[in-house]
Order: C-alpha cells, then sequence, then structure tokens
C-alpha cells in the first residue's frame, strides 16, 4: 500500500514560513535516522511548525534525504522496473511538500473585515494566491492538530494547493462497535486510519485521490486499494470468500465511492473562473477607466469582442467537459454480481464495490468497473483502452501459493497477467473447477488504470516553455515602462497645476496604454489557427499550448513495428534445427505446406490465439505463424477426468492444406502468457490419445537458447541469427520439452520457472516486417533539417539496426558502435563493452553457413567521426544505474535502443530532455503511452482510447505527420513572436504619441484611438498568423526564447525609430510659419500664412481643447500608418512561414487600411475632420509626413530583413563574440570533441564508483 510519509520536525529557530515544494500520487514513509537531535527533541518541536512530506506516485519508491533547516525532505526517485505492453505507463506525479495549519477565528475575522474594507479586492487576491489565504486565515500547527493542509510543487512553477482535512464520523454513520474494526486484518491501512475509540477517521483528497491519516505512523496513506504486501495465499484465503456487510460499509465510507466522476462543469462556474483571471481583471479596470473618459465607442467594441472570447472559451471547457464525463460516465453505474459473506451473490451497482469484494464473472461483454485480481477461471480481454491495441489478451488466476513473497513480487512482471484492469472489456470467460470466474476488487475509482489515465488529462503535466516564461517578463517590463509615464504624467499635470481627478484619471490611462491588452488573446490566435491547419491534416490535439513547442523540436523518438514499418509481419521462411545442426530451410514463398515436426507442433501450440465469433483472434505475429502451418483451432469444451486443469481448453487440428501429420489434434492445456520483459511465452500441450505432456517456448532467440541445453543449439547459431537481423527479418525461436508430469499434476500451480529448463532448441522463425513507403522520405527530410531520428522499439537489436539502415537513419557510410553493458556479478564490477557493428556474409544459397568479418579497430591516428551507438535495454538500464558520466557521451550519437521495456522508453526521453534536447515522441499507442506524455510532443499513431492522453493524434497511421507538426509549429511560433512584436510596437508607438500630447496636456481623440486599436490592431492581430508553413524544413530552428538579442534588438530600434519620428513631428510642426495655438475648427491654413497671425492663438480666453490641436493631427497619421508599416516588416515569411502575399485576407486588409489612413489624412472634407477630431494642415506639410513615414518604412524594412532577421550576420557576431551555446548537448559535444580517444571501439569499461576504468588487456571475444 502507498502510503504518505511523515516528514521530520521542524527547527526551533527556522522562518516564519516554510520552503515548500509538486504533484501528488503516493506517499512515502520517513525514516527515523537523520535529521538534528534526538527523538526527544524532536518530538518536544512538534505543533510549532508544520511538517512536510514528499508525495511521489505508487510506482516510485522513496529514500530519505539529508536535513535541512525545515526537517527532513523524503527524496523520490523512480523505480528501474519497467511495465508490461498491456499496461500504459503512469506518469509518476511530481513530489509535494505538505504543511499543516488550523484555522484561528480571530484571524478569520480580520480577514473578513479586510474583504468588507477593500471591496472584496483582498478576496480576489487570496483566490489568485491560496496560500496567502491559509498564511492569513490560519496558524502553523502539527498535521495531526491541522484542519487545512498546504501543498506546494517542487518543480519551477511554486503552485499551491490548499485541501481541507475532512473527518469522517463512523459511528453515526454506521451500526458497528470497535470489534468489529478490530477482529481482522489489524495491518490494514483502514484499521490504522480509524482513530479508537472515538471510531472516527480523518482524511484528504488530492486530484481526487483520497489519503487518510494514520493515527499510529503520524502519516497520510492513500486508501482505495488492497495493500501490496498481501501475499498470493492471503488474497485467496482473506478475501476469496466475499466481505460481509459491516466491512462492505465500513470500506465504502473511508475508501469512497467506486466512480471515476468527471462533473460537467455549470457555465456560471467556468465563467467566473474566466472573468477572474487577472488579464480580465486588468481589462476590466481598463475598460472602467476609458469609459470614465468618455471613450465609449472603444470600450463597447472592446467589451463586445470579450464577451465573444470569454463566451467562445466557456463553450469550448463545456463541451471538453461533457465529452470527458460521457466518456466516463457510462462506466459509473454498471450492475455486476459480488459474493458477499454469509449470503452469497448479489446483484448491485458497481459504484458500492470497494477493495477487497468478490466479483463473480458470468455473462455476456461487459466492461470491467475496477481493476481485479482474478482467483478463479480465466478470461478474455480487450485491453485496447489502455495499450491502444484491440488484441484479445488471455487473463489467467492468481496461483494458491504458499509463499511470504508479496504477490507482486512473486509473479515478477507477469503479475499483469492476474489482474483485470479497469475500462477493459471482457469478451469471454471460463469457469474453472470450483465453479465461475471470480475476481478480487484490487483497485478502485481514480485508483485504478482508468482513473490514473482521466487523472492524466484532467491533471495534465505543467507546461514549461520559455516563450511563456519570456511573455510575462516582457508585460513585466512593460508595465514597469508604464509605471514610468504614470509619473512623468503626474509630474507635468501637478506643475501645470491641473485638478487631482484629471492627473489621476491621465496617469493611469498612461499606464494602460504602455500593457496592450490583446497580447495573451493574440499569442492564442497563433495556435488556434495552426490547431486548425494541423486538423485539416487529420492531425488532432489536445494541448495547444504544445505546437509552439514543436517548432523547437531537434530530436524525435521513433517506435519501430507499426510506426516505421508495417503492422503485419509475413512469413518468410524456417530453419529448422536438429541434433544441434541446422535441417533444411523451408520457404513460405514455396506453395508447400510445412513438414511435420517438433517445429510445426510448436507453431501449431505456442500462442495465446482464441476464437471469438467463429474467427481466430489475437497478436498479429500469433495469427501469422498459425496460418503458415494450415492447422484449424476448435475451441473444445472437454470434460476431463481429472480436477488438474480446467474444464475447457483449445484444441488445435491440421487443416486441409497442412502436411499430412500422424495425430488426430493436439490439446493446448496450459498456457504462460509473453511477457515484454520475460520475451517468451510457453504452454503445455498434450497430443490426443497420449498421456505425456509437451512444453513449447517461442520468443526472442537470445532469451529462448538461454533455456535450452547447450548440446542442441547449433554452433552457428549467434552467426546465423545476425544474418537474418542484418537484413532486417523479425527472427522467433522455438524450443521443446517432454515433462515428465503425473495425472493428477495441477497445471495451474506450476511455476515457470521450474519447468522452462533443459529445453530442446527446434529452429529459428524468420518473418519479414516491411518498411511503410513513407518512411524512408520523412527521416531524409528530418536529417535535412538536422532533426535527429532514433529509433526506441521492444524489437532485436540487429533488426533494429538494420531497419535503421534501411530507412537511411544510418547513412550507409555511417560506423555502428555496439554497446553492451553488463550489471557487477558478486566481485566484478559493471561493465561496458564497445564493438564496431559486424559484416556478416553468406557463403551458401541455403543461408546455413555464415562467416563474420569484424571491422578493424580504428587507430588512434584516425579517429571516427560519423558514428552511431546502438544499444538494449538492459545495456541501459545497466548506464543509468553505473555509468552515469557516459550516459550523456552515448546519448550524443545513440540512434538505436532496442528490446526497450514501455518504463524505458519513458526514461530514455527524460534522459534526453535533461541534455536540453526538445524531444517528439511518435508511436503507435501500444506500449509508448508514458513516453508519448513525458516527451515535448507526444505523437500517436492509434485512435484509441489509451491514447488520449497523447498531445497530439493522427488519424493517418505513418510518420508523415512529424514533418507537418514541426512545421507548423515553427509557423506558429515565429508567428507568435510578429504578433508579440507588433503588440509591444503599438503599445509603445501609442505610449509615445499620448506622452507627446501629454506635454500639452492633450490627448488622441476617441475615433482616432478607436481607428488605430481596433480598425488596425485588432484586424492585424486576427490575420497575421493566417500565413500557412513553409512547405520545406529549414536546417535550422527558429529563436526559441522571447527575450533574444534580435528580438530584444528589433524592439529597441523600432522604438526608437518612433521616438525619433514622432519627436521630430512633433517639434518641427511648432516651428510652421502656418502654425498656431488654433483648439477649434476653422479652416486650412492658406500657404505660409497661419490661421490666426500675431500672437498665433486663435483666441488666448478661449478654453484649450483636450484633442483640437496641429501636434495631433501630425501625430495621429504617424502613430497610424507606422502601426501598419510594423504589421507588414514583422509579417516575414521565408524558411518558416509562406511569403506574405500568399496570405490573401492579411494583404488586402493592410492594403485597405493604408487606403483608409491615407484617405482621411489627405481629403478636405470638414465632416471627416470633425467626425476624427483632426485639424486641416497644408498638402505641403501632409507631403512631408508622408515623406516620413516612407523613410520610416525603408529604415524599418532593411534593419528587420536585411539586418536582424538575417542569420548569417548573427552568426558572424557569435563567433566575434565567442559566443557558445550552453544547451547541455552542445556543452557535452564541444567536450568530446576535444577527447581524441572518443568513441573507444573494441574495449571494455569498468564501473569504479562514478567513473570508468578500461581494462587494456581486453580482446574482442570473437577474435
Amino acid at each position: 500500500m502507498a502510503r504518505l510519509g511523515k516528514a521530520g520536525q521542524a527547527s526551533a529557530h527556522g522562518e516564519a514560513w516554510p520552503s515548500l515544494a509538486s504533484h501528488p500520487g503516493l506517499l512515502v514513509s520517513a525514516s527515523s535516522s537523520g535529521g538534528g537531535g534526538s527523538s526527544q527533541e524532536r518530538a518536544g518541536l512538534q505543533g510549532r511548525r508544520p511538517r512536510r512530506v514528499a508525495w511521489a506516485s505508487r510506482r516510485w519508491s522513496s529514500s530519505v534525504s539529508s536535513a535541512n533547516s525545515f526537517g527532513r525532505l523524503l527524496s523520490i526517485t523512480p523505480s528501474n522496473s519497467g511495465s508490461a505492453p498491456s499496461v500504459p505507463e503512469r506518469e509518476p506525479c511530481l513530489p509535494h511538500e505538505i504543511f499543516g495549519y488550523k484555522t484561528q477565528t480571530f484571524r478569520k475575522a480580520l480577514c473578513i473585515a479586510g474583504y468588507i474594507l477593500s471591496c472584496g479586492v483582498l478576496l480576489l487576491v487570496f483566490y489568485w494566491k491560496p496560500a496567502w489565504d491559509v498564511w492569513a486565515n490560519c496558524v502553523p500547527c502539527d498535521l495531526q492538530e491541522a484542519d487545512v493542509v498546504l501543498l506546494r510543487t517542487t518543480d519551477e512553477f511554486q503552485r499551491y494547493f490548499r485541501k481541507k482535512v475532512t473527518w469522517i464520523d463512523l459511528l453515526n454513520l454506521l451500526d458497528i462497535k470497535e470489534s468489529d474494526v478490530l477482529e481482522k486484518d489489524k495491518e490494514s491501512v483502514i484499521s490504522k486510519a480509524i482513530m479508537k475509540p472515538h471510531l472516527k477517521v480523518r482524511y484528504i483528497q488530492v486530484q481526487k485521490v483520497r489519503f487518510v491519516w494514520d493515527f499510529s505512523a503520524k502519516q497520510f496513506h492513500r486508501v482505495g486499494s488492497l495493500d501490496d504486501n498481501n501475499t498470493c495465499y492471503e488474497i485467496h484465503h482473506k478475501f476469496g470468500a466475499g466481505l460481509t456487510r459491516k466491512e462492505q460499509g465500513l470500506r465504502r465510507l473511508i475508501c469512497g465511492p467506486n466512480t471515476i466522476s468527471v462533473e460537467i462543469r455549470p457555465v456560471w462556474k467556468l465563467l467566473f473562473k474566466e472573468i477572474l483571471n487577472p488579464f480580465y481583471v486588468f481589462q476590466a479596470f481598463t475598460l472602467i477607466l476609458w469609459l470614465s473618459q468618455g471613450y465609449i465607442e472603444y470600450s463597447v467594441a472592446i467589451i463586445i469582442l470579450s464577451i465573444i472570447s470569454i463566451g467562445l472559451t466557456v463553450y469550448d471547457l463545456r463541451q471538453q467537459s461533457i465529452k470527458l464525463h460521457q466518456l466516463v460516465e457510462e462506466h459509473n453505474r454498471v450492475q455486476v454480481t459480488a459474493w458477499t459473506r454469509p449470503e452469497g451473490c448479489c446483484k448491485l451497482e458497481s459504484c458500492y464495490l470497494v477493495p477487497g469484494d468478490v466479483l463473480v464473472l458470468e455473462g455476456q461483454k461487459h466492461s470491467l468497473p475496477c481493476d481485479a485480481i482474478l482467483l478463479d477461471g480465466s478470461c478474455v480481454v480487450n485491453e485496447g483502452m489502455l495499450t491502444g491495441e484491440s488484441v484479445p489478451v488471455m487473463k489467467t488466476p492468481l496461483p494458491r501459493m504458499d509463499n511470504t513473497m508479496p504477490w507482486k513480487t512473486h509473479s515478477v512482471e507477469d503479475y499483469r497477467r492476474h489482474v483485470l484492469f479497469c475500462g477493459t472489456e471482457i469478451i469471454q470467460t471460463k469457469r474453472s473447477d470450483q465453479g465461475p470466474a471470480r475476481a478480487v476488487v484490487l483497485q478502485t475509482g481514480f485508483n485504478t488504470a482508468k482513473g490514473d489515465l482521466v487523472r492524466s488529462i484532467l491533471y495534465p503535466k505543467p507546461l514549461n516553455f520559455k516563450l511563456y516564461r519570456d511573455v510575462f517578463k516582457f508585460i513585466v517590463c512593460l508595465a514597469l515602462i508604464g509605471v514610468l509615464g504614470l509619473v512623468y504624467t503626474t509630474c507635468v499635470y501637478v506643475s501645470r497645476k491641473q485638478p487631482v481627478a484629471d492627473t489621476v484619471a491621465m496617469a493611469l490611462l498612461l499606464l494602460t496604454v504602455a500593457v496592450p491588452p490583446a497580447i495573451p488573446a493574440a499569442l492564442t490566435t497563433c495556435t488556434v489557427y495552426a490547431q486548425r491547419r494541423l486538423k485539416n491534416r487529420k492531425i488532432f490535439c489536445i494541448s495547444p499550448q504544445r505546437i509552439n513547442i514543436c517548432g523547437q523540436l531537434n530530436l524525435v523518438c521513433f517506435d519501430k513495428t507499426g510506426t516505421l514499418t508495417e503492422d503485419g509481419l509475413d512469413l518468410w521462411g524456417v530453419t529448422p534445427c536438429q541434433s544441434n545442426r541446422s535441417q533444411n530451410f523451408h520457404s513460405f514463398s514455396s506453395g508447400s505446406p510445412l513438414p511435420w515436426g517438433p517445429i510445426c507442433r510448436a507453431m501449431a501450440t505456442c500462442h495465446s490465439l482464441l476464437v471469438l465469433d467463429g474467427k481466430i483472434q489475437g497478436d498479429p505475429l500469433d495469427v501469422k505463424m498459425f496460418e503458415g502451418t494450415n492447422w484449424e483451432i476448435e475451441d473444445s469444451s472437454l470434460k476431463r477426468s481429472k480436477p488438474s486443469t480446467s474444464d475447457t481448453c483449445m484444441v488445435v487440428k491440421p487443416g486441409l492444406g497442412a502436411s499430412q501429420a500422424p495425430v488426430e489434434g493436439i490439446k493446448i492445456l496450459h498456457q504462460f502468457p509473453f511477457c515484454s520483459t520475460l520475451q517468451r511465452m510457453s504452454v503445455i500441450a498434450q497430443e490426443l490419445g497420449k498421456d505425456s505432456y509437451d512444453l513449447y517456448m517461442k520468443g526472442a532467440p537470445e532469451m529462448v537458447a538461454s533455456f535450452c541445453k547447450a548440446s542442441t543449439i547449433p554452433p552457428n547459431f549467434l552467426k546465423g541469427l545476425k544474418f537474418y537481423t542484418s537484413q532486417g527479418f523479425r527472427v522467433i525461436a522455438l524450443a521443446q520439452k517432454t515433462l515428465a508430469l503425473s495425472e493428477d499434476t495441477d497445471l495451474q500451480g506450476l511455476e515457470r520457472e521450474d519447468v522452462e529448463r533443459n529445453l530442446t532448441f527446434l529452429g529459428l522463425l524468420i518473418m519479414e516486417n516491411r518498411l511503410k513507403a513513407e518512411t524512408k522520405p520523412v527521416l531524409e527530410e528530418l536529417s535535412a533539417a538536422r532533426i535527429r531520428s532514433v529509433m526506441v522499439t521492444g524489437d532485436n537489436l540487429q533488426t533494429a539496426i538494420t531497419v535503421a539502415k534501411n530507412s537511411r537513419m544510418i547513412s550507409d557510410s555511417s560506423k555502428v558502435i555496439l554497446v553492451e553493458a553488463s550489471a557487477p556479478k558478486g566481485p566484478s564490477s559493471a561493465s561496458v563493452t564497445w564493438r564496431l557493428m559486424e559484416k556478416v556474409h553468406q557463403d551458401s544459397d541455403e543461408g546455413h553457413d555464415t562467416s563474420v568479418t569484424i571491422e578493424d579497430a580504428t587507430g588512434p591516428g584516425s579517429p571516427i567521426r560519423d558514428f552511431h551507438f546502438a544499444l538494449d535495454g538492459k545495456s541501459f538500464q545497466v548506464l543509468v544505474k553505473h555509468f552515469s558520466n557516459l550516459l550523456p557521451k552515448i546519448l550524443l550519437n545513440g540512434t538505436v535502443f532496442a528490446r526497450m521495456s514501455p518504463g524505458q522508453k519513458s526514461s530514455l526521453v527524460e534522459e534526453f530532455q535533461k541534455l536540453d534536447y526538445y524531444v517528439g515522441m511518435c508511436g503507435d499507442g501500444a506500449n509508448d503511452c508514458g513516453a508519448l506524455k513525458m516527451a515535448h510532443a507526444g505523437i500517436s499513431l492509434s485512435e484509441q482510447e489509451a491514447s488520449v492522453a497523447s498531445p497530439f493524434t493522427s488519424q493517418i497511421a505513418n510518420i508523415q505527420c512529424v514533418p507537418q507538426l514541426i512545421r507548423e509549429g515553427r509557423a506558429s511560433l515565429v508567428s507568435s513572436f510578429a504578433v508579440f512584436k507588433y503588440l509591444t510596437m503599438y503599445g509603445m508607438i501609442q505610449f509615445i504619441g499620448t506622452a507627446l500630447l501629454y506635454w500639452q496636456l492633450q490627448i488622441f481623440g476617441n475615433y482616432q484611438y478607436l481607428m488605430q486599436d481596433v480598425c488596425i490592431t485588432l484586424l492585424v492581430c486576427l490575420t497575421m498568423s493566417l500565413t500557412h508553413a513553409y512547405p520545406k524544413l529549414a536546417p535550422y530552428r527558429p529563436p526559441g526564447q522571447l527575450l533574444s538579442p534580435p528580438l530584444l534588438l528589433s524592439v529597441v530600434l523600432h522604438v526608437c525609430f518612433a521616438l525619433i519620428l514622432q519627436t521630430i513631428a512633433f517639434l518641427l510642426v511648432k516651428h510652421q510659419p502656418w502654425y498656431s495655438e488654433l483648439r477649434h475648427h476653422s479652416g486650412c491654413p492658406l500657404g505660409d500664412q497661419p490661421l490666426f497671425p500675431g500672437n498665433r492663438t486663435a483666441n488666448t480666453t478661449a478654453l484649450a481643447h483636450r484633442v483640437l490641436s496641429y501636434e495631433d493631427a501630425t501625430l495621429w497619421p504617424l502613430v497610424t500608418i507606422h502601426c501598419i508599416i510594423l504589421a507588414f516588416v514583422f509579417s516575414k515569411g521565408k524558411p518558416f512561414r509562406k511569403p506574405i502575399y500568399t496570405n490573401y485576407i492579411f494583404c488586402c486588409l493592410l492594403s485597405v487600411q493604408l487606403g483608409l489612413s491615407l484617405f482621411l489624412f489627405f481629403t478636405n472634407i470638414d465632416a471627416v475632420f470633425k467626425g476624427m477630431e483632426l485639424l486641416c494642415t497644408p498638402i505641403i506639410w501632409r507631403i512631408y509626413v508622408l515623406v516620413m513615414l516612407l523613410v520610416t518604412f525603408a529604415v524599418s524594412f532593411v534593419v528587420e530583413d536585411v539586418i536582424l532577421q538575417n542569420r548569417h550576420v548573427w552568426q558572424q557576431i557569435k563567433a566575434w563574440c565567442r559566443f557558445r551555446s550552453q544547451s547541455q548537448y552542445r556543452k557535452w559535444q564541444r567536450r568530446l570533441e576535444r577527447e581524441a580517444s572518443w568513441p573507444p571501439v573494441n574495449q571494455r569499461d569498468f564501473a569504479h564508483g562514478s567513473e570508468a576504468y578500461t581494462n587494456p588487456s581486453y580482446e574482442h571475444d570473437d577474435n
């Protein structure tokens, strides 16, 4: 049972507020060792400071870190074990720290008073900052006394969560006594969670999972599943007879209902959550300010747009909530049959199930509402919801072994063959001698496999991308500039003795001008358009924020089978073996049936196929293999005279096209199912009419050979295997053994380790797995774009290398270095061996005899530069554990990773990310779920439910979606930068113009702002991102940082241009001979004469107008047309987007905007002047203004396109400044360039602490 451990105590002189730290999952117990002071001293500190606890997923192991000022923090490390293919990897939750707090009445009263006095502002701040709410209302205390706990993540986001501690009073809710609780299972989490004698339980609920407080251990435990330390015997005898009604009621109250409930969030909740976003609060403040200043039209326009934006967002969130609710709700109230003591079978709704209940599995197809361990009988299930593969899987009962090992440990990695997972469909059940198939409920609700999947959707991994962090920093900088404007305005208006109300209003107005409120919405628009274009290409996205990250991908991991190669396998041939010598090769393309013999019997029986609805179903490899024998399956119910086997078995018989066989048929009596970690499966079979039993095994050749007698293995086995795998064939080995079993032997109780030994090697089955037609062109395109391609597969290493070469993932001229790492054995240290890939040659037409040529080791004088590392999952695991200093070096050139378990795939992606690679993962959904979620961009080629947690899903099952996604990501990223730069410049240009007019106590007119904000800027933001991605991937990525030198320099230079342009025009217009301080419409000046000669003032007693002036008439066209100029200049096309002229809507819009602006500027219509609040200026001055704008356009275009966006210029600048990339993989590359001995060839290194040393006497094994 996973548990949340108690942290060490706080120091007596610690800080007032603790330093916290990420996601919940499971609780871990703390060691009593370590920490400061004795146990009595530590106990004396309880209650004075909150304790903190690290949380991790149940799949993680824990270790106690060293003490710090607030006690010991429990560090969590991922488990090294991978999971079987039939189960998706559960993404580990990040650790949390937990602090206890107790609500104080006096503090709470003060906070309520603060809410009232601040008109709700304080309440809003507490809504944004839940930690402040806890700190203000509560006092720190021990976790045991807390009624509120505060969680904070340990990641860089530092997010806080406030959780209330809830009490359950069992006496009032159940008719139970203390003896009912104590009489059975005293060591269970449920028993320890009950406070005696009051019979109360306290718990918190974090991300849909309930954690109860252990009163004896003083720590929180996850509840909702059976304890993992139960043995096989205990599970059968504790729970095999079912639970009583009282036990069910008690567990139901403590564990909660067995539901995966996703509420359809009410519209009002979604609306309030959206409105209370800090952006919309700032926008509301801005709109109130504008309305108070009479900017009604623009404010109304922004209000309408905001309502539309909020409405669409709420509608989208509501639809997502409905879809997810519908996905899970139908399984929450399924009618099931449970076995209860002493009543027996009874019908009830699945929501009432609790861990320990016994399910009776009978009847038609139905979906399982919980995770359960099969006790009796057998089941065939469809686990497509979990694995992405709609392949029937046989489940076998948990053995009744009487030992002290926990049931999972006893079954090692194969324990999942006994588990029925929630959400999977039971399509067939088979009775046992004891009666119908039965299963004990293992986990309920969100603790189940499906619950984990739904939780990964509800609480996705936080997105950490520099762009979004930089946007926040940039907005803060703009806000600081706005504050400077506020100070400037205050000084100007106070010095001119203006009313306080006007001073405050104008100062706040200039503050809002500097921060364009449309920035977040505009950035969202870029990803929305990209998402729509991806949808048109049958690529669907559930996390639009990741589209921009796709533009930074520089490494993509690919699964092999079903991703790079076709799903199906074609039989190519069989190489039988007898008396350790290879026999005549049989080709399936010859048309002749497979000859009768041991290898034919093995192919006909060693599989997990089923007959469902009259059709053979199962793993595609098994189907192909069985079809090659031309035998038939007869699913018979054979009543047996002995109780040692189930009353049903499968019979295979020769078909019409099969070769003549001296047997009527063969019964398949028992299976040891395939497991990706074990890399093998086996069956026990019996020929009809005979008493002897045979065991047949198939699996990875190296694994099968390790179970065979050495005398039966051909001496050229490894060379022959490499010959076939080097050509890209999928090779399966077959073996057989006659078992000496009595008739009363219980086959179900046999341990596979006892019978899978001393087998006879039968031969090799060779299958062809063709590349998909799209694979090679796509990989070549990625290579040309300098994007690394890596293969991560569960297949044979040699086969994977050949596929990598055939697909051009590894070029013909490249060397392949095999990395083989071995774990320490006894006194021997862990070792790693490096050797060049061998060339295998065929010396005869039959392919029986092969010769191997070892390439000469390259001397020190000619180091290998073009090389790739290839290794398997076992070696990768050893490198992670014992060669941490070598692992980054290997990953830099690691291209082929074979025999990788699902857990190892996720670990590999994480290791690449540690080197600062932006990693993409493309897989077919089977076994890849963990890696798909771990990667920056996971692309699933499966439409099964298992892929729902993948950010991207392609309906077209080939890897063409990868370059398409990268192209759209790059285009979206460049568009985001362009829109952001434009909005920044729009705000700064308007800020400068407004600040200049403030100098003479004026401001732009209402319709002047409306023209700039709505008719130009808003439409530009909506259409600038419509430009499609460039069809060819460039050999470099766009900038990934908003605060990069090119972008910052671009903004700074354009701000300078705007400042110079507007300042010159502002000062120059005052020196024109026709200039006067005119404050009302009086026609246009003629020639060089002002309308009011003399003191150049229209009326010294007239009230000064807030808008009308020649300065305003000059600055407004400059500001307006300058925005249009920058919209054009920032819309760069190639190499990441198509040219601007392909965006017809945007080009037409700019043309209309420019034409309208020039019309308003050059027209002499009085109605236009009065409506726009402009004064008429001489034509010659308008021409001067136009010339200034043309010069600005020319300078801006040259600076932006020729200098700032010129990659070669920046490369030269980097070279002059000796700039070096700080990415970890670049640092390692520079370090390895200086190592003359890298890469090592034909040598063995041994682990020594954290270093490795070379054995100079090592000789190649094959020499």
